[in-house]
């Protein structure tokens, strides 16, 4: 992504979150969109507006049973991007800290919820943090493995072998710093 504008609207949690459900459960109306979010139609159909706009989502018409019908996808590109992609624009920076409590956000749910889980699901859900001293070349070779594994797992075919499956929110940062 290089366009801050596509950036700035992705930003907004709603629409972020319509991201998020298109992405997990495929297309779908804005009545449904909007019985999944708790939001009313209009806000909704508002908010797919600008998500077109900016190329994120597009109109599935051949899915549409009449006219007044319509169905939104999540564009199919990979949404990546960096601040530095953006300098001394002021939208990368807020978009950043948007993003990074959206993660935040879902991480606290699991913690307010996880009781609620069976014993196996609370042993598998794992953090983990490590220290590495990486090169430029080495952190981008990291993350270009890490993509590849998160895709391989949210882009594959569901096996039917009788394991119960939940949806799993999977988050990395690499960052520079110090302890």
């Amino acid at each position: 992504m290089r366009d801050s504008k596509v950036l700035a609207a992705m930003s907004h949690p709603l629409r972020r979150r319509l991201l998020d459900i298109l992405r997990v459960d495929g297309p779908s109306t804005v009545s449904v969109l909007a019985d999944r979010t708790g939001q009313a139609v209009g806000n909704i159909s508002h908010h797919l507006k600008v998500l077109a706009a900016s190329e994120l989502v597009e109109e599935v018409p051949e899915l549409a049973r009449d006219r007044r019908e319509r169905w939104w996808r999540r564009s199919p590109e990979v949404l990546s991007w960096s601040a530095s992609d953006f300098p001394d624009d002021p939208v990368a920076a807020a978009a950043e800290s948007l993003v990074l409590d959206r993660q935040t956000a879902l991480v606290r749910q699991w913690f307010a919820e996880r009781d609620g889980y069976p014993e196996a699901w609370r042993r598998a859900a794992f953090t983990t943090d490590h220290w590495a001293r990486l090169s430029v070349t080495e952190l981008a070779e990291l993350e270009e493995k890490i993509f590849a594994l998160f895709a391989s797992l949210a882009d594959r075919e569901v096996p039917d072998d009788g394991q119960e499956r939940k949806l799993v929110f999977l988050t990395v940062r690499a960052v520079p710093g110090r302890p």
